[in-house]
């Protein structure tokens, strides 16, 4: 027998995007949603679904928000025990803590142990979906996996390859590369609610050959997501150049061996050149902005309205642990600061559809999560936007909800999260 639980609260549904609407119509506040059977049943007044569903659980929650639960489209697991590292840019960053880090990942236990700390930071947070990289160890991928699958979580991804300008333990081939790719996603993918991502880290940390393989496993299986990053740091992107001097430019690097197409998530993409702008649009391709990780290690500013007004699908990352906190609200407010550097003011509401239905749209998931809609999947949270007292006294002053909710998007955390829905199911935040 299906369990119907009523939440009831102020209940955010998209209708449309706000950055193709006014931002102040582009969500509709209802007073309840009905869930049952992990999905969205309906939404609408309280009494109406009280109504319509007589034998339900009800859960009240007055004053607070309840809305689709964050989704992260670029994070790196593996990393979390560095996150806020301090001091190095791209390069040294990742010779200092990054590859020291990945390498205890052969160790499968270790693997567990991390996987599981990560998704209680970033559940306690309120993100529910996350598409992460892992290491070169099939391990990782393996315990990445299995927790997610405890937990009942959508998430999405993928062994990372490399072959060179790293250290030897972090070292596949082109052939192991999509050897055990394939190997994993025949196994992994379309199971339960996980999906695999084939991974590169970047090019400059794969052959001609290993591009190569892996755009011939992409070939096989187009309908998987492919990620990877592109263009974060000058230094990086003229590495890239040296490294492929028969490439147009960096996103030549992957597009010459098939690694370009509307299934590929790019990371950063921050020193765009026009051919790579115009192609990546051509292509539909979805680049993930990382303020957070942008600003702490130096990279740059990435130009998201100007890229969304392009047409350009863009979603919203914490890109851990690159990036210090594994909130999105911190997230948020991050890319809130880089566009008013660049003379634009983000809404409440675009910083919101950000984080849940537009990173959902950049993972081809924006069917099913990202937002309350009939018939989507019921992953979900409740947002406290007075947590702090800080954060009240500022609301109180509010006119209208997109008031009230700023003030937990620029100071907010951990703490703004009360409750969280996954699958439909009341799950306790740690």
């Amino acid at each position: 027998m299906t369990i119907v639980r009523i939440l009831t609260g102020r209940i955010l549904s998209f209708n449309q995007s706000p950055f193709d609407a006014p931002p102040d119509d582009a969500a509709d506040i209802y007073e309840a949603v009905a869930v049952g059977n992990g999905r969205i049943l309906a939404i609408g007044s309280s009494a109406e679904l009280t109504s319509t569903y007589p034998n339900a659980q009800t859960s009240n929650h007055p004053d607070q928000l309840i809305m689709a639960g964050f989704v992260d489209p670029h994070v790196h697991y593996p990393q979390t025990a560095i996150i806020a590292s301090w001091g190095k840019q791209l390069i040294d960053w990742l010779n200092t803590y990054t590859f020291p880090e990945e390498i205890k990942f052969i160790d499968q236990n270790y693997a567990r142990l991390i996987a599981s700390r990560y998704f209680d930071l970033t559940l306690a947070s309120g993100t529910t979906t996350t598409c992460s990289f892992c290491t070169i160890h099939p391990e990782s991928v393996e315990a990445f996996f299995k927790e997610a699958q405890n937990r009942k979580l959508r998430v999405v991804a993928g062994k990372t390859c490399m072959d060179r300008n790293a250290p030897p333990e972090l070292c596949d081939t082109a052939q192991t590369a999509y050897d055990e790719s394939k190997r994993l996603l025949n196994l992994w993918h379309g199971v339960d609610r996980l999906s695999y991502a084939i991974t590169p880290r970047f090019s400059p940390t794969s052959s001609h050959e290993q591009l190569e393989a892996l755009g011939a496993l992409w070939k096989e299986f187009p309908n998987c997501l492919m990620q990877t990053h592109l263009s974060e740091q000058i230094d990086e992107v003229a590495w890239a150049k040296q490294l492929f001097p028969d490439a147009r430019d960096y996103l030549d690097t992957y597009e010459q061996h098939g690694l370009l197409n509307r299934n590929g998530l790019y990371g950063h993409a921050i020193h765009l050149e026009t051919r790579e702008r115009d192609r990546l649009l051509d292509v539909s391709a979805a680049l993930i902005h990382c303020p957070t990780s942008n600003t702490f290690i130096g990279s740059g500013l990435f130009d998201a309205t100007n890229l969304i007004s392009m047409g350009q699908r863009v979603g919203l990352a914490s890109d851990i642990g690159g990036g210090f906190s594994f909130s999105m609200l911190r997230t948020m407010a991050s890319a809130y600061e880089i566009a008013q550097l660049q003379g634009k003011a983000l809404h409440p509401s675009q910083l919101l559809w950000l984080a849940t239905a537009g990173s959902a749209a950049t993972l081809h998931m924006d069917d099913r999560i990202g937002n309350i809609r009939t018939n989507f999947e019921a992953d979900l949270i409740a947002i406290d936007l007075k947590s702090t007292p800080a954060i009240s006294q500022r609301a109180e002053y509010a006119e209208n909800i997109w008031e009230e909710i700023f003030p937990t998007i620029m100071m907010g955390d951990d703490r703004a999260i009360t409750q969280l829905w996954i699958h439909g199911e009341p799950r306790p935040k740690n």
